[in-house]
C-alpha cells in the first residue's frame, strides 16, 4: 500500500466519504510538500503536523499548539495517530518496554547463572481496545497487512504474521500463571528499536503486550510473574530456548542503573552504573540464516556438557572442578562449558569493578567476555570480531564486545564521556571498507523498564 492509499484509509476512516477521502489524501500530500518547502522542515515532519491535525480534530480538540517547526512526533504520539489511521480509533490502553544491552553475561542465563544487562532508552509501544465481535486485529509500523484473527484460536502464525506470534505467546501464557485473557481486540505496535540489533525487540515486544493485556483485564500481578509470562511465550509458543535475561532486564530495567540477574531464583537487583560510561551500539544488519537452531544447538551443548559433568546446570561446578574435569568432555562440550563457567565468574568480576567505579577493569572484562564468545562458545562473526578489534583502539573505549545471542547482530561498546560521533565513524569506515557496507551507530543511555502510559 503506497502513501495516497494509506492516507486515503485514514480519512475514510476518521468519517470522510470514499471520493472525498480520496481528494483528502491527494491534497494532504500536496500540503505537506508545500508546509516543508514553507517551514524548511522534513516532508515527515510536515506530514506528521498534518496527520495530528486531522486526528485532533476528529477527537473535538484544537490544534492550534500543535507547532509545524517541532520534531517528530513522539513514540506514544505516532501510536495513537496510527492507530487511529488504522483502526478508526484511539487506543484504551497505551504500554511501552524498552529494548536491552546484555552488558555482560552471554548465555549464563539458561544455564542457571548470572547476568548484568541494562534497559536502554528505545523500546516497542503497544496500544489496545477491546472489540466485542471475537476478533483480534493486530497491526505494525512495519507492515500495511492487519492480521485478523479469531479469539477462539490461538495458533502460531507464519510469513508476514510471524511477528504476532510474540502477542500471541503471551495470550497462550497468561492462564499458565493464573491470569485472564483478553478475548477481541485492536493491537498497534510502534518502535524506535531496530530489529535484528541484538537489544532484544521480541522482549520487548513481549513485555510491552502483556501489560497492555494486564491492564484492558484490570489485572496488576507482581512484575516478576509479567516477566515470566514474557519468557514463557518465547519458550513455549514462540519456540526459543532463552532463559530469563531478555524479559528481566526489560521488566526491571531502572535509569542510570544495570539490572543484576541470579537466574537461579530469579533474583532481580539494581546495580548503578557509574554517570562517566556511556554506550554505543555498532548493529551490523547481518544475522546468520541458521541463527534458530545454532541458538538451539548452544542450549543442546551445554545441557549435555552439565549432564556429562555430574551437575544439572553449569552454575553447579566451578572453574577449579571443570578444570580437573574437562579431559573427560567431547571437545565441543568442553569449550561451551568453559565459557559459562568463565562468564560466569566474569559477571562477578564486573559487579566488583562497577562498585569500585573501575571503568577500565570493567572494560577489560567486556572484552575477555567476546574473546570467549569468539573461541569457545563460537557464537560470534568476522563482522563482530572486527568491530571489537577496531573500536578497542579507539581513545575513550574502555572495552567491547557483542551484545545478544550473537550469529550476527550487535556490538557494544562501554566509552567515556569523550568518545563522539567522529570516533564512531572511524570504526565504521574501517568496517565498511573491509566488509561494504556502515554499521548503523546508535548512542544509547540507560532507561526505565516496561510500563503503562497515559493513552488519554
Amino acid at each position: 500500500m503506497n502513501e495516497l492509499e494509506q492516507l486515503t484509509r485514514l480519512c475514510a476512516n476518521l468519517g470522510a466519504e470514499p471520493a472525498a477521502a480520496a481528494t483528502m489524501a491527494a491534497q494532504l500530500q500536496k500540503r505537506a510538500t508545500q508546509l516543508a518547502a514553507e517551514r524548511k522542515i522534513t516532508r515527515e515532519a510536515a506530514m506528521h503536523y498534518l496527520l495530528e491535525v486531522l486526528v485532533k480534530a476528529r477527537q473535538g480538540e484544537s490544534p492550534e499548539s500543535i507547532s509545524m517547526n517541532r520534531p517528530a512526533l513522539s513514540l506514544r504520539e505516532k501510536l495513537i495517530t496510527r492507530f487511529h489511521a488504522v483502526f478508526g480509533r484511539g487506543p484504551a490502553v497505551i504500554t511501552r518496554a524498552p529494548g536491552r544491552i546484555e552488558f555482560i553475561g552471554n548465555h549464563t542465563d539458561y544455564n542457571g547463572g548470572t547476568v548484568l544487562g541494562a534497559a536502554i532508552d528505545r523500546g516497542i509501544w503497544v496500544g489496545l481496545a477491546p472489540r466485542e465481535d471475537g476478533r483480534r486485529r493486530f497491526a505494525s509500523e512495519l507492515s500495511e497487512t492487519v492480521i485478523d484473527l479469531p479469539a477462539d484460536q490461538l495458533e502460531k502464525q507464519t510469513g508476514e504474521a510471524s511477528w504476532t506470534n510474540y502477542p500471541l505467546g503471551v495470550l497462550a501464557a497468561l492462564p499458565e500463571f493464573g491470569l485472564r485473557v483478553p478475548e477481541g481486540f485492536d493491537f498497534m505496535a510502534v518502535a524506535d528499536l531496530p530489529l535484528g540489533s541484538g537489544l532484544s525487540s521480541s522482549a520487548a515486544l513481549e513485555m510491552s503486550s502483556a501489560l497492555a493485556f494486564l491492564e484492558i483485564t484490570g489485572q496488576h500481578p507482581e512484575r516478576e510473574t509479567v516477566v515470566k509470562v514474557g519468557r514463557y511465550a518465547e519458550n513455549h509458543f514462540v519456540g526459543v530456548p532463552c532463559g530469563i535475561l531478555d524479559q528481566g532486564v526489560s521488566g526491571f530495567g531502572q535509569k542510570d542503573h544495570l539490572v543484576f540477574i541470579d537466574c537461579r531464583g530469579p533474583e532481580f537487583a539494581v546495580v548503578p552504573m557509574p554517570a562517566e560510561a556511556r554506550f554505543w551500539i555498532f548493529n551490523t544488519h547481518t544475522k546468520h540464516a541458521l541463527v534458530d537452531g545454532l541458538y538451539a544447538a548452544r542450549h543442546r551443548e551445554c545441557m549435555e556438557a552439565a549432564r556429562l559433568l555430574g551437575v544439572s546446570q553449569l552454575v553447579d561446578i566451578s572453574p577449579e572442578q571443570l578444570a580437573a574435569k574437562a579431559a573427560t568432555l567431547p571437545p565441543v562440550e568442553a569449550k561451551r562449558a568453559k565459557h559459562i563457567v568463565e562468564e560466569i565468574a566474569r559477571v562477578a568480576a564486573t559487579k566488583t569493578a562497577l562498585a569500585a567505579g573501575d571503568l577500565k577493569k570493567t572494560g577489560a572484562l567486556l572484552t575477555a567476555s567476546q574473546r570467549s564468545s569468539q573461541t569457545l562458545f563460537e557464537n560470534s562473526t568476522p563482522e563482530l570480531d572486527f568491530l571489537v578489534d577496531e573500536l578497542i583502539k579507539q581513545p575513550g573505549v574502555f572495552g567491547a564486545r557483542l551484545t545478544g545471542g550473537g550469529f550476527g547482530g550487535a556490538v557494544m561498546a562501554m566509552t567515556d564521556t569523550q568518545f563522539n560521533d567522529e570516533r564512531a565513524q572511524v570504526v565504521a569506515k574501517a568496517y565498511a571498507a573491509r566488509f561494504g557496507s556502515a554499521p548503523e551507530i546508535l548512542q544509547t543511555r540507560t532507561g526505565d523498564g516496561a510500563a503503562v502510559v497515559s493513552a488519554s
